[in-house]
């Protein structure tokens, strides 16, 4: 069975879907910090509580005879982590490491870990290859990169063996509309377009117009949540067939401005969504790029949602259900 950390979340509750759909057996954990209950399917084992906490994961790790682990849990908001390192450091780094620790101990030698391209920091070319520099800016990107080390040093002295994915830019939301971001302070680019565009957002924060890119503004290489669902069941198949661990970015290798996704939306809801540019924030890239290469060779898989009008548009729709949902509450 494979334990999934953060399954409750944005990006675990999709993964979740695909599990489903894939006919794999899986268990959530999840202390509902910032997931949902109800994210979780009925009938899909559910654990609350602290991936960090030694005593949870046993229990759940014999009860349910653990032999994967997909690790989606921790803190991912950059400016927050500027604010308060110290407890994303506990969160991203001590609390993975407990729950590795406890990997090595039980045997479990499958781990998929969420990692996340601000560990390059500002790269020295738009599009980064797994091979380039690694030089965050960001104690959010520090915090991941650990984990990369640990899992490393791990592996060379254990049996473990881990995929870890370089997430570049996620958004979206499931097609069906069974999941999508859901958190209301949310700093995801395409989820505030979207509120702006429902109209529970008065306007859109531009930080920056003045980057040495095209238009102005970053430029970012966005990833369909579902499509990056797949990948981790792909990144599981291809463990369970080699002893061979990996790094390998996630994403579509095509850079996208913050401009340029809000002209889009505009063109989708048929008017233009008022902006304020405002100034740049602390830990930004001016812009940054997937090479999947090494990912379309590693694994098997290939998105199906690499549309920006078709990804935006499922985006847009799960807002808008959001947004219908909370009217009918209040």
């Amino acid at each position: 069975m494979i334990l999934v950390t953060g399954g409750a979340g944005y990006i675990g509750s999709h993964f979740v879907l695909a599990c489903i759909e894939d006919g794999r057996e899986i268990v959530v954990l999840d202390d509902l910090s910032t997931g949902f209950r109800d994210a979780v399917p009925p009938g899909v084992p559910f654990v609350r509580g602290d991936f960090g906490d030694w005593a949870v994961l046993q229990r759940i790790i014999w009860q349910y005879d653990i032999s994967s682990v997909v690790h989606f849990a921790g803190s991912v908001v950059v400016s927050d982590s500027i604010a308060d390192p110290l407890g994303y450091y506990e969160t991203n780094t001590t609390k993975t490491r407990t729950l590795l620790a406890h990997c090595v101990a039980s045997g479990i030698n499958e781990v998929v870990f969420s990692s996340t391209a601000a560990v390059y920091g500002p790269p020295v070319t738009e599009t980064v290859m797994e091979l380039a520099p690694t030089n965050p800016i960001s104690p959010y990107g520090r915090s991941k990169l650990m984990v990369e080390w640990m899992l490393a040093d791990a592996a060379a002295a254990t049996d473990l063996r881990y995929v870890a994915l370089r997430y570049f830019n996620v958004a979206g939301a499931d097609p069906l509309g069974r999941a999508g971001l859901r958190s209301r302070n949310a700093t995801h680019l395409l989820k505030r377009i979207c509120e702006v565009a429902v109209g529970d957002r008065s306007h859109l924060d531009i930080y920056g117009n003045d980057y040495h890119t095209p238009d102005g503004s970053c430029i970012r290489d966005f990833i369909h949540v579902s499509d990056l669902a797949q990948a981790h069941l792909s990144a599981l198949d291809h463990l369970r067939v080699t002893d061979h661990s990996v790094i390998l970015n996630c994403g579509y290798g095509q850079g996208v401005s913050v401009l340029e996704a809000v002209q889009a939306i505009s063109g989708l809801i048929g008017r233009d969504l008022p902006i304020r540019i405002c100034d740049r924030r602390p830990g930004d890239i001016p812009a940054i790029v997937s090479d999947t290469t090494l990912m379309q060779k590693t694994l098997d898989w290939s998105p199906r949602f690499k549309d920006l009008t078709h990804l935006l548009d499922t985006a847009l729709s799960y807002e808008r259900q959001e947004s219908a949902s909370r009217l009918s509450v209040a």
